[in-house]
């Protein structure tokens, strides 16, 4: 008449019943002195551990005898204290740290070293080329022209030249991107809160973004202006270590970081764009292209999308930055020049030469960075928070709302 579990319900002594207590963890005290914002995504997490450790218990401590005879509600005890006890050491070790810890941001900057420095260094030669069509272009009139001009005088190894500031300075750079960035999304998202932070997450991306992006230019600087030098004027210098001392003897310190300026106005722009349009197009790929939720996509598969909306932004971002990165090669090229001298002079059509190269070099960086940055997560095993959603506060707040 009724279903079994509920006929053995009623039939249950009401005395008998199992015994539901809660106990103070010293996890929950230790969480008392912490304000709740700066560890949310902690908080739930640990509550979820913590909330399957007392249905396990409870299974454990209530598969009793009435009367001599087990309980008949035991195998269904049993079956949820398997699939706590299992979910509970899945949530343990699943991840290797903390989000927000020391070794989160630490690990995030070395994914960022890799992702950083290894795609800058493996296009050098299409940044040489891109970098000469920018400074000379009577000389070298397109992408295919600059190769055939540079292998006729250079040969091959023409190809790597700047190698060496180019690894040094963007593995700097990708440090303090990376790293950076996650520390100052996770700050302006608690100080915003739960809600505003959703709403306004567009905002965070570009805020986080670009706070990181001004330290990592700094860190940039020298080695981007050795770069320019050694690619564009032929017999200045052929290394680093021949480049940068006679960079200094001729301009003082002042020649590593003139260029600065002009970094930011081209790395600063890029970088919004290339977090926050990453950020959207992933959230977008698993909306609406995607046809299952991320949590059930193997690593493999967050991967693809990863690297899908990587080349996307990087298409954007190379558009936004490419006339500030005209300016860059000229003005570390020549001496005594400044940055507005140097935009009025290459006038508009100038300013976006080369635009063809750099989109095909930072939509392949771009795709491969953030891939290689993923794949650092995962080999590590670092906590990766899914696509934002809705807070279920805010959907109750706009339910009552529309009625």
């Amino acid at each position: 008449m009724y279903p079994s579990t509920l006929t053995q319900l009623a039939r249950t002594n009401p005395f008998h019943s199992p015994l539901i207590s809660f106990h103070q963890r010293d996890e929950w005290k230790k969480a008392s002195h912490i304000k709740e914002p700066a560890h949310r995504s902690l908080a739930a997490a640990s509550y979820s551990v913590l909330r399957g450790a007392a249905v396990c218990r409870w299974c454990c401590t209530n598969r009793r005898t009435h009367g001599g005879h087990h309980c008949s509600l035991e195998p269904v005890f049993h079956q949820m204290e398997l699939h706590c006890c299992a979910c509970c050491s899945l949530a343990e070790t699943d991840v290797s740290c903390e989000y927000g810890s020391n070794k989160y941001y630490a690990l995030c900057g070395f994914g960022g070293i890799l992702s950083c420095g290894l795609t800058h260094t493996a296009v050098v030669p299409l940044d040489l080329v891109k970098c000469r069509i920018q400074v000379n272009p009577d000389k070298y009139k397109s992408i295919f022209n600059g190769f055939s001009v540079t292998l006729r005088e250079d040969g091959f190894r023409g190809l790597g030249r700047g190698w060496a500031p180019t690894f040094i300075g963007y593995s700097m750079q990708g440090l303090c991107k990376f790293g950076f960035y996650e520390l100052f999304k996770a700050l302006y998202n608690d100080m915003l809160g739960e809600e505003n932070a959703y709403l306004w997450r567009t905002s965070v991306y570009l805020a986080a973004s670009a706070s990181a992006e001004f330290f990592a230019d700094i860190a940039l600087a020298p080695m981007e202006a050795c770069k320019v030098r050694i690619q564009t004027q032929p017999g200045y210098a052929n290394t680093l270590r021949e480049c940068a001392p006679k960079m200094h003897a001729e301009e003082g310190l002042w020649a590593f970081y003139k260029g600065v300026y002009p970094l930011w106005l081209r790395q600063i722009p890029y970088t919004m764009m290339k977090f926050a349009c990453f950020e959207r197009t992933v959230e977008t790929l698993y909306k609406y292209v995607v046809p299952k939720p991320r949590s059930e996509c193997s690593k493999p598969e967050q991967l693809v999308v990863t690297f899908v909306a990587g080349y996307i932004a990087g298409v954007f971002c190379a558009v936004v930055s490419h006339p500030a990165d005209s300016v860059v090669s000229v003005l570390n090229k020549e001496k005594g020049s400044s940055a507005l001298q140097v935009l009025k002079r290459l006038g508009p059509r100038g300013a976006w030469k080369g635009l063809f190269a750099r989109i095909i070099m930072i939509g392949t960086l771009t795709a491969l960075q953030w891939f290689i940055y993923d794949s650092v997560k995962v080999y590590f095993r670092l906590p990766r928070p899914p696509p934002p959603e809705m807070p279920e506060s805010l959907k109750r707040k706009m339910a009552l709302a529309s009625h």
